[in-house]
């Protein structure tokens, strides 16, 4: 069965680069296993078009394995061809584009220019001297690790100002993941999110006809589940010293959020842990986020697991594989994973909650114009204590603020959330007004606080009512 899920903005861009006349070259790149093969093999249904994925083999390899794919594609009729060079391969894609229009994918790219630059070079004299006279869309497609932003992208490479498209794939939302799992209630919807990371590869393994244990079991907690091995070949893939890595992203998963911190826990020094901080933010597996307001100030930031589905494995998984290996999976999850899923859904779930109140922001529902949306943490002028504001969305020409708190676990919403919001408003924090105050739970609200909802000021908003 052939299915095709979201990403019709990207196919729409696709598309418009597609109508327009003359040479056009795009770049589409992405974590791994975030749907882009999968967006161009659909891009591509119909057309006329040559796609071909760069193995991990010599350049020369390469070229013949492209070169017998595009003759067997254009030219079926033909006697097939051995290019010697890939300037010979150019030649003829040039000469199959001259009058009709012709998507070409190079997928996996690196793999390809990677490992001879001389690649890069020819593309540059084929763009600049042959094929803007023709009809070709070029389109090459990379992983997010360095090479497509530096080597493709970047002003120093010799393709740079000749891209007149690009496309970086991000992971799907709450919402799209969603559209995986049609049937599924919301709050098994926002688990499987949290699992995934709304990363498009993971997402399509889930079987909307089984239960939300039984995927967890299946996929994570089986010697044959895809995602059982996942982190550790994801790790081995993009980095050659996944030991380090792999010990680093286990400690992001407890909590571990400053290099120092981290350096200390893993005994790796300090400025390598920082260099491998950075290799995994340009990987997009790691962010550095920073307190709402406080951008300039480097006390006020936090290194967090961007991948919910590394978080969730390096959290359980390793604790698991002798139960795993014993086939006694499913009672690890029923004992050790159940009970702790909503702990660590929280913060799948306050991330949910601030990508719901940006779009009510975009549509105009609040009282001041929220245009960034982020969280807080710090002190309590007043108190001296720490607090942490779960949602904070600003709009920065009036200085006014929405703030919320969220609440994946069941059961009726304690005071210590109003106080912690209303602590924040009275303190005036940067001299931003609260002009709204929001409330974000998977349970009822208790009556307590509906009464003090009726005055306006506070929205309450439930898990359902998100979708």
């Amino acid at each position: 069965m052939t299915w095709f899920i979201g990403r019709q903005e990207e196919l729409q861009a696709l598309e418009t680069a597609y109508q327009k006349d003359g040479f056009q070259m795009g770049v589409v790149y992405g974590r791994r296993r975030i749907g882009k093969t999968t967006l161009l093999r659909q891009f591509c249904t119909g057309e006329r078009a040559v796609f071909f994925t760069a193995r991990k083999t010599t350049v020369g390899r390469n070229v013949e394995l492209f070169g017998q794919h595009a003759v067997k594609t254009l030219t079926p009729d033909h006697e097939p061809a051995a290019f010697q060079s890939f300037e010979e391969l150019c030649d003829f894609l040039g000469a199959q584009s001259q009058s009709e229009r012709l998507v070409v994918v190079i997928d996996e790219f690196p793999a390809l220019a990677g490992k001879d630059r001389n690649i890069l070079l020819t593309l540059q004299k084929y763009i600049d001297e042959h094929w803007q006279s023709g009809k070709m869309f070029l389109i090459l497609c990379g992983a997010s690790d360095g090479f497509m932003e530096k080597e493709v992208l970047g002003p120093g490479s010799p393709l740079g100002g000749r891209c007149t498209m690009q496309l970086k794939l991000e992971a799907f939302d709450y919402r799209q993941t969603a559209l995986f799992l049609p049937s599924w209630p919301a709050y098994d919807q926002a688990v499987a999110y949290g699992l995934t990371g709304g990363v498009a590869q993971y997402i399509s393994l889930f079987d909307e006809n089984k239960s939300l244990e039984e995927n967890i079991v299946s996929l994570f907690f089986s010697k044959s589940g895809p995602l059982y091995e996942e982190a550790k070949n994801a790790v081995v893939l993009a980095f050659q010293e996944e030991e380090k890595i792999g010990r680093i992203l286990e400690l992001l998963a407890a909590g571990a959020n400053q290099v120092r911190e981290i350096a200390e826990e893993s005994g790796i020094p300090s400025r390598n842990v920082s260099r491998y901080l950075k290799t995994l933010m340009e990987a997009g597996i790691v962010e550095h986020r920073h307190a709402m307001t406080e951008e300039n100030n480097k006390k006020k930031s936090r290194y967090i697991l961007a991948d919910d589905m590394l978080r969730f494995w390096y959290r359980f998984i390793p604790e698991a594989v002798e139960a795993i290996e014993s086939d006694e999976g499913r009672l690890y999850v029923q004992r050790n994973v159940r009970p702790k899923l909503a702990a660590f859904m929280e913060s799948v779930f306050e991330k949910m909650c601030r990508q719901y109140t940006l779009g009510l922001g975009i549509l105009g529902v609040f009282p001041c114009k929220v245009t960034s949306v982020g969280s807080w943490w710090g002190t309590n002028p007043g108190t001296r204590e720490p607090m942490e504001i779960d949602v904070a969305g600003l709009d920065s020409t009036r200085r006014e603020a929405v703030i919320g708190e969220c609440r994946f676990r069941r059961g009726a919403m304690d005071r210590n959330a109003l106080d912690a919001v209303q602590a924040w408003e009275n303190a005036r924090l940067k001299k931003v007004r609260v002009a709204q105050i929001l409330f974000f739970s998977v349970s009822e609200f208790p009556d307590w606080l509906i009464e003090e909802a009726q005055n306006g000021k506070i929205r309450l908003i439930r898990l359902e009512e998100m979708y």
